[in-house]
């Protein structure tokens, strides 16, 4: 019985966390770091943030649950509300520095 329920409990956690992430955006995710934290990481371009690591090291860190650590490393101690994190992490892997690509403002 503890084990059904062990196995029930991470089934419902990994739903969410996928649903979590189905539902973040990158173009939400860069309005974010526009409005919320350029202005805190001295000014930062949003292509400097995000190429700060590689999609497969922006991977790692967020499944980690580690991403409000770098932000606040990266941007000298300041983060973000925890719901706004998925759109921040589809922003950086979207526009990390192996991605080739470059957001539009």
């Amino acid at each position: 019985m503890k084990h059904i329920t062990k196995l029930t409990i991470t089934a419902f956690m990994g739903t969410g966390l996928l649903f979590t992430t189905l539902l973040a955006d990158v173009e939400k995710g860069q309005k974010i770091y526009t409005k919320q934290l350029k202005p805190r990481c001295n000014a930062m371009t949003g292509s400097d943030f995000a190429a700060q690591h590689s999609q497969d090291e922006w991977e790692e860190i967020y499944d980690a649950g580690k991403l409000s650590e770098e932000i606040k490393k990266i941007c000298k101690g300041h983060t973000l509300n925890e719901k706004l994190l998925p759109h921040i992490y589809d922003f950086a892997y979207e526009y990390a520095n192996d991605s080739g690509k470059i957001p539009n403002y």
